[in-house]
């Protein structure tokens, strides 16, 4: 029966927190969506998407930006159309990163954050960040390119005290033991 298992086809990445208290710097927490390629999958990103960016062909752009998490609902939204990525990519991780303009910033300071992947109505993961409390980023899961051509999903939160740029271009390498 695989051949008709359609896989994950496009999914909503969405964040959420409350604003900072008054007095106090604005908190940014931004999605980032990095893409590797089947011939080096843990290699450096062949792009990476986050705010003012797309991916090159359109599949991989974000919705909705929140500088400081006073929007209402789900402040940050990234949409993935896996199904029309490209062949010759394998994976697509997904991370938030909390911006350190105005001061220095966990996610123990982050009031009230969220996190949901959804595909259509069915919630893939949901979280609140409270396993990676003393780190400044953090990869959310990965989505993986199987043999069939299908992708597949794979959740887990996984802190890094990185700073933005050093976390995009690092935030696919294989898990160190």
């Amino acid at each position: 029966m695989q051949g008709i298992n359609k896989g994950i086809r496009k999914v909503e990445v969405s964040v959420k927190w409350d604003p900072s208290p008054t007095g106090q710097p604005p908190t940014d927490l931004d999605i980032v969506a990095a893409t590797y390629l089947a011939s080096d999958p843990y290699g450096d990103p062949d792009y990476v998407v986050h705010f003012d960016s797309r991916s090159p062909d359109g599949t991989i752009y974000l919705n909705r930006d929140s500088k400081d998490g006073k929007g209402f609902g789900w402040d940050e939204v990234m949409t993935l159309e896996l199904d029309r990525l490209d062949a010759r990519y394998a994976r697509v991780v997904v991370g938030v990163v909390i911006q350190q303009r105005s001061a220095h910033r966990t996610f123990v300071g982050v009031i009230n954050p969220g996190l949901r992947i959804r595909e259509g109505y069915t919630v893939l993961a949901e979280d609140d960040f409270g396993s990676v409390l003393g780190s400044t980023a953090t990869t959310i899961g990965e989505f993986v390119r199987e043999g069939a051509g299908t992708w597949d999903f794979h959740p887990g939160i996984h802190g890094s005290d990185d700073d933005p740029a050093t976390f995009t271009r690092t935030m696919g390498q294989a898990p160190r033991p």
